[in-house]
């Protein structure tokens, strides 16, 4: 098969020939058709996030076709249409693990990070992980919604928004495109805060009831009951609290591109305001946010490159060109 292999830190990535890997126990072989290639790729191949070790194959938005089942599974059937989520296993032992909050576990195993990725013809995955898609979504939709419509999501459910809160997105970028969406399929007025005017048109054409250059901007409008924080510059997200209201949250869902910290004011007390950093929180909020895409209220904008142009992709992702999501068609 063929797969993107990252030969080392900060190395460029290479197309190889590699065996086609047989499943183990309880795990699946999957025929990959599409695979999203996430800014945390990145971060990987430049160090900012650790990975186990290189040589190594990226990509933890995977989605395709069980081709071959492993001993021991019994929930998987051939021909399954599947896409693989970050995470696959837990230790079982610890104590999150048994709290049933696996995604704090020290000791899991992440899809590309301790595991093969997605970005290849055949990945293998633990068959319990997998997650059936929706027959109306498509592999291309499908695959960006396994981090970045999971993530978004997830935040917003976590922040537990009220009937009549309104909600506000910072960042029109990979995740939060996908942000003002779900905002407005779960039914709530939903606003944009961006630096870029050129994005006022497509952010509106996407469901935003306004679109604000600044925090400021929107608290002059009333301001926003949760705040989804999609940028990785903690500058921008200080000064985003300026537009939430009292009893507020704001959700920290993208990683700072570097050392950066979060300046609050006294009104954080004042106002009774909560910051919460949010993963992906648990599968049932996976299963919604497919749901809300097969059904055709959420839409990933993305650009789609063949497993021989990853570089390219890759390079797009990094400078910020690319609009808005980056999917593998091997």
């Amino acid at each position: 098969m063929k797969a993107a292999v990252v030969p080392n830190l900060h190395g460029r990535w290479e197309i190889r020939d590699l065996p086609i890997p047989e499943p183990g126990i309880s795990q699946v072989l999957i025929r990959i058709k599409a695979s999203g290639l996430c800014y945390t790729d990145i971060h990987i191949t430049e160090g900012a996030w650790p990975a186990d070790s290189f040589p190594r194959t990226l990509g933890h938005e995977p989605v395709g076709e069980i081709v071959a089942l492993g001993a021991g599974v019994h929930t998987r059937r051939l021909g399954d249409r599947v896409g693989v989520p970050w995470l696959q296993l837990a230790c079982g032992r610890c104590e999150w693990c048994r709290r049933g909050k696996a995604l704090f576990c020290k000791d899991q195993q992440g899809t590309g990070v301790q595991t093969q990725g997605g970005h290849a013809e055949y990945m293998l995955a633990q068959a319990e992980a997998t997650v059936l898609l929706p027959d109306a979504l498509a592999y291309e939709q499908a695959a960006s919604l396994f981090c970045a419509g999971y993530t978004v999501w997830a935040g917003l459910r976590f922040a537990d928004p009220k009937p009549h809160e309104r909600v506000a997105v910072l960042g029109i970028g990979g995740l939060g495109h996908l942000a003002v969406q779900y905002g407005k399929a779960a039914g709530f007025e939903t606003f944009a805060i961006t630096h870029s005017p050129s994005k006022e048109k497509l952010v509106r054409s996407l469901g935003a009831d306004g679109v604000f250059p600044s925090g400021a901007a929107l608290r002059q409008a009333g301001g926003a009951d949760v705040i989804l924080a999609c940028s990785n510059s903690y500058r921008a997200t200080g000064e985003a609290l300026q537009g939430l209201r009292p009893d507020g949250r704001l959700v920290l869902m993208g990683l700072p591109s570097d050392n950066q910290t979060l300046a609050v004011s006294g009104d954080l007390l004042v106002n009774r305001w909560r910051i919460i950093g949010s993963q992906q929180n648990g599968p049932e909020y996976l299963f919604e946010a497919l749901d809300y895409a097969a059904k055709g209220k959420v839409k990933v904008v993305a650009e789609t490159y063949s497993l021989d142009n990853i570089n390219l992709a890759f390079d797009r992702v990094l400078s910020g060109d690319v609009r808005f999501r980056a999917v593998i068609t091997p």
